[in-house]
């Protein structure tokens, strides 16, 4: 019954999580597309900067305790009360720092317009301490409804505001004026909707045992963060504002399947995963179908989108941005894995192996430095093409040490994924190939999108994949348990 019932809620769970990215996408990608057609990709590359600086901070705010209380079965309001202080405290300091730095970012990029920039979104840090309790009880709960709505609100609100800025000719502000708002509005809706409020109330002793165990996911965050932004660092250094801005834009389009997905699995997995952590036999086979299902979505999406940059490049953004196509298939081979990263490294959290996950972060790290020097003396595209390898050696690694708690290994990992791996390759292929057509780029990619889709739907019939199956069972069943609702 347990089982049952843990099941139904997982697939309710993964159903609103989607659904919650979906439309905060949708909403996304449509304003991302009018502010693309209206800012530069210079403008673009000077909030790049301070994202690297955003995203570091909030790492640190967290500082693991998310992860900690969802996998801590018995918390309890004050465990609540403790991180919710410890974070705010710590988000106040950071934002300081932040604002008074922000001089020396300007500096060290030679920007100028940065420093007030960068004052203002500090802010930020502290708008995100605020949401970081209330979503983690969402997420403990697998109630990812109550996130859908908050998520799609804030982002249709504050896509609205950041369109009529930029129409105003308010510049790169239109980008500060969206972000900020966005913040605002889901960390204000999440205290609306969730109705947790916080004590005046603090444990030592729930301190120590949360951050005993997540100090070391906060250590590998933190490397993890501060690698990412370093190749954003090194560009913005490096190169101009422009490329920079080329570079974000590419990536944020790659996001738009893999890292999403990524947030998905991790959201859903880590807490379903946590609560049969002692049943190994039933946490393999969830583990198992998690991957197929995973890796059958994001092959086929990112082998796709892959083979068709070129023309959806050109037909949403514009001409101005076809730089950027060569970086965006890139990346789209290098973020394929991420999923499959997060859902290994979730099985050692819920094996409570922290330290473990911290040591291969680091190990990680030092064989990713070979990608940012070739960014520093040879060029960003080979920056980017030996990410894609550190990206293979870091799977490697994260299957390796996660298989042995539930004997699968890494090759019986692989021969689970591979049948999709070959499917969704042997259709990006195919839609490669149809942008050689002599047409107009608007109907070349319509019959790109409709015929990579036939054909992946054919060749997955064809090989019977069992993933497959799963995937459309799960699917009509939630169909038919919204429209029985709705009737």
């Amino acid at each position: 019954m347990r089982q049952d019932t843990l099941h139904n809620r997982t697939v309710r769970g993964a159903a609103w999580s989607f659904a919650d990215n979906i439309l905060r996408l949708g909403v996304s990608f449509v304003v991302g597309i009018v502010l693309a057609r209206l800012l530069s990709p210079d403008e673009y590359g000077l909030i790049g900067i301070i994202t690297i600086f955003i995203n570091v901070f909030n790492g640190i705010v967290d500082s693991g305790f998310s992860n900690a209380l969802i996998r801590k079965n018995d918390a309890g309001d004050t465990d609540y009360n403790t991180v919710f202080w410890s974070n705010l405290l710590v988000s106040v300091v950071l934002c300081v720092v932040l604002f008074f730095s922000a001089g020396l970012i300007a500096d060290f990029f030679d920007r100028p317009q940065l420093k007030p920039l960068t004052q203002v979104m500090s802010v930020i840090v502290i708008i995100n301490a605020f949401a970081i309790i209330q979503r983690t009880l969402l997420v403990k709960r697998i109630d990812f409804k109550t996130q859908t709505k908050v998520s799609f609100i804030s982002a249709i609100s504050s896509g609205i505001l950041g369109i009529a800025m930029a129409y105003a000719g308010c510049g790169v502000w239109s980008l500060v004026g969206q972000q900020l708002s966005a913040q605002l509005l889901n960390s204000a809706l999440l205290w609306i909707f969730n109705r947790w409020k916080p004590k005046l109330e603090f444990s030592v002793k729930s301190f120590k045992e949360l951050f005993g165990f997540g100090w070391k996911l906060l250590v590998a965050g933190l490397i993890n963060s501060i690698w990412n932004e370093l190749y954003q660092v090194v560009i913005g250094k490096k190169y101009t504002a422009a490329t920079l801005g080329l570079y974000t834009r590419a990536q944020q389009f790659a996001n738009l399947f893999s890292s999403n997905i990524t947030q998905v699995v991790q959201r859903v997995s880590y807490p379903a995963l946590s609560e049969i952590q002692d049943d190994k036999v039933h946490l393999k086979e969830a583990y198992k179908r998690v991957i197929k299902i995973t890796m059958l979505v994001t092959f086929s999406l990112m082998m796709g989108l892959a083979g068709a940059a070129n023309n959806f490049i050109y037909c949403l953004i514009g001409e101005k941005w076809m730089e950027c196509v060569h970086m965006l298939q890139i990346l789209c081979f290098q973020m394929m894995l991420f999923p499959l990263h997060a859902i290994n490294l979730n099985m050692l959290q819920v094996q409570g192996r922290s330290d473990l996950f911290l040591k291969l972060e680091i190990i990680k790290k030092i064989v990713a430095l070979v990608p940012l020097l070739l960014g520093i003396f040879v060029g960003i595209y080979w920056m980017l093409i030996g990410s894609v390898l550190a990206g293979f050696f870091a799977y490697y690694l994260n299957a390796y040490y996660s298989g042995p708690y539930l004997n699968y290994s890494i090759k019986e990992q692989v021969r689970d994924i591979l049948p999709s791996f070959i499917i969704a390759l042997s259709v990006g292929i195919l839609v490669y190939l149809i942008g050689f057509f002599p047409l107009n780029p608007y109907m070349v990619l319509s019959i790109q999108l409709l015929i990579g889709f036939i054909t992946l739907y054919l060749l997955i019939k064809l090989f019977k994949l069992p993933e497959f199956c799963e995937l459309e069972s799960t699917l009509k069943g939630i169909v038919h348990k919204f429209t029985s609702k709705q009737q």
